[in-house]
């Protein structure tokens, strides 16, 4: 049956197809609609795990078992990941197992905009790279059969663009695999005498490896013109092919570590001009010079951003359209925290302090931008907490009293607990505030081992925050809620006051929860508001000034009430004696 599906949904469709049993990811846009679309098949084991690292481990132990296995991630999780993922390169697989990395070239949702092709390389492992969604159903289920072929683990890289757009898939059945598990100390148990051996193993692997690659259908030649040639793959295949049609010859490669040799020298041979079109780094075009060819690329195109059809048609010299404006220029929609975020009140009594505040990933980094203008620092998933101590140990007395980590529950239980351990060992006096939110919310609402639920909805374990922390050694633990501003000020007061290390828990559900129940919305008393923009400070999407006078957007506002705390004038009060 033919379907219009978005990659990721289709890729999800492909695990199912392929028979997999066992997924295991870390939220990460946009990769996160694979996992989430998995879920929905009865027949594949899903869920959340506190990070990367975890999940590619639980992977690897599902395929050892002999169940075909899933792991997927953003590219800054596969750093995370690259760990296990290095030596499974050398123990291999029993089931098939499949990593999924989706990059962000354009940072759309991301810190940087590395290029995962270089970790398929360094690793020695095969790297798929889809196009569209039907060749991303397609791909998921060839790489499960090159991962038990070639016994290794395959990784497929997603784009935004592929899995974030729609194209046609044709769906197919499931087939079931099952392998069995047998005992193999010299092949699983990577001590340094197995791992030597099995080192040359990964080395015919890839010679093996090459050799599939010249004749893979997945790497195609699309001859037309012998004047251009271009070589290309993912969606910058797609780009070339709208912008040039069939006035140039392609090679388009689904297939992109290890590549082929033989298959490029003979495309090369039929084409006049040999030009590499690839986004980010130049992979492609770096292997096709070692193979002594003539090629252009990067003196044509850029090494940042995403490309499009007309940035390749005028890297080329092509007319392009000059397209459609609009008369009227479109106002900036700068990101905001949502109305009744909870991360806003905290925000704003560490602004009051003038405190110095090291961020983490999440929404809250949102406290770095106007009004607040708060977070200083944002780095990795958990770096905060380690930076916030190693910024400490040096300023000493000149920081301890007013710098603070902020970092959410879900990057808490990610990689944040090992900062914390390191400031409870090694005694700096930090202060770490937890914004407990109780869901991950940057990535769309995720449970996480904190929320008491699992990918499902379903009660699961659920990790005591508090507890935890006393438990690696902190003394001095607080819970506030962030839309009492003097309760804040008070904790951050007194825990910088302290001379040991604190933890603050700033606790209150994401406003956006379906399971938060709203009080009625606020409205503005005009004759008591002198419009001195005090509730402005807090950066509410919901509260803007009109005529001079303060005025609440009754959609957006959740009742809250910390504007009302701001105002020196009583102006805010409840709609519900209107009711």
């Amino acid at each position: 049956m033919k379907e219009l599906m978005l990659g990721n949904k289709a890729l999800a469709r492909g695990l199912w197809e392929a028979g997999v049993k066992f997924v295991s990811s870390y939220p990460g846009t946009p990769s996160t609609e694979i996992t989430e679309e998995a879920v929905k098949f009865d027949d594949i084991y899903c869920e959340w795990a506190p990070n990367e690292k975890v999940a590619m481990e639980s992977a690897f132990g599902a395929c050892l078992a002999g169940k075909r296995a899933f792991c997927g991630q953003k590219h800054v999780g596969l750093n995370v990941a690259a760990d296990p993922l290095f030596t499974l390169s050398y123990t291999g697989v029993n089931a098939g197992l499949v990593v999924v990395v989706a990059d962000d070239a354009g940072m759309h949702s991301s810190q940087n905009e590395q290029d995962s092709r270089h970790y398929a390389i360094a690793a020695k492992v095969p790297m798929l790279e889809p196009s569209d969604s039907a060749e991303a159903l397609s791909f998921a289920k060839l790489a499960y059969d090159i991962s038990e072929q070639f016994d290794t683990p395959v990784l497929i890289k997603m784009c935004t663009r592929v899995a974030h757009s729609q194209s046609v898939i044709e769906t197919g059945e499931r087939v079931e695999h099952s392998t069995a598990y047998e005992k193999n100390i010299a092949k699983y148990v990577m001590m340094p005498g197995n791992a030597k051996k099995r080192h040359p193993i990964v080395e015919e692997r890839t010679r093996k490896l090459t050799d599939y690659a010249e004749t893979t259908p997945i790497n195609r030649v699309e001859l037309a013109s012998d004047e251009l040639g271009i070589i290309t793959s993912s969606t910058c295949y797609q780009y070339v092919k709208e912008a040039f049609g069939e006035s140039a010859s392609v090679l388009k490669l689904g297939m992109i570590n290890p590549l082929p040799v033989e298959l490029i020298k003979n495309f090369a041979a039929k084409v006049k001009r040999l030009v590499v079109v690839e986004e980010l780094d130049p992979v492609i075009e770096t292997h096709v010079k070692a193979l002594g060819l003539k090629v252009e690329g990067s003196e044509l195109l850029p090494r940042i951003d995403e490309f499009s059809q007309n940035l390749i048609a005028q890297a080329f010299g092509k007319k392009i359209s000059a397209g459609v404006t609009l008369s009227d220029a479109i106002p900036p929609r700068p990101p905001v925290m949502c109305a009744g975020c909870p991360h806003r009140g905290l925000f704003y009594a560490l602004k009051k302090r003038k405190c110095t505040v090291l961020g983490d990933i999440g929404c809250y980094t949102l406290g770095a931008v106007p009004p607040l203008s708060t977070i200083e620092l944002t780095l990795c998933m958990g770096a905060s907490i380690g930076a916030t101590h190693g910024f400490n140990k040096m300023l000493g007395k000149e920081s301890e009293g007013k710098t603070v980590a902020v970092i959410g529950d879900s990057t808490f239980m990610h990689s944040g607990m090992t900062g914390l351990a390191n400031v409870a060992y090694n005694q700096s006096n930090s202060t770490v505030i937890i914004l407990d939110n109780s869901i991950t919310g940057m990535t769309g609402h995720q449970q996480n081992p904190s929320t008491g639920l699992n990918i499902k909805g379903d009660p699961a374990g659920k990790i005591d925050l508090e507890a935890l922390c006393r438990a690696m050694g902190i003394n001095r633990v607080r819970v506030v809620d962030p839309y009492d501003l003097k309760a804040c000020d008070v904790a951050i007061k007194e825990e910088l006051a302290a001379a040991e290390p604190s933890v603050i828990i700033s606790r209150r559900p994401c406003a956006l929860l379906k399971t938060v129940k709203h009080k009625p919305p606020l409205k503005v008393d005009a004759d008591k508001c002198i419009g001195c923009k005090s509730c402005m400070k807090i950066g509410c999407p919901a509260i803007s000034m009109k005529d001079g006078k303060a005025v609440v957007d009754q959609t957006q506002c959740v009742g809250c009430g910390v504007c009302s705390q701001l105002c020196p004038k009583k102006a805010f009060v409840s709609t519900a004696a209107q009711a």
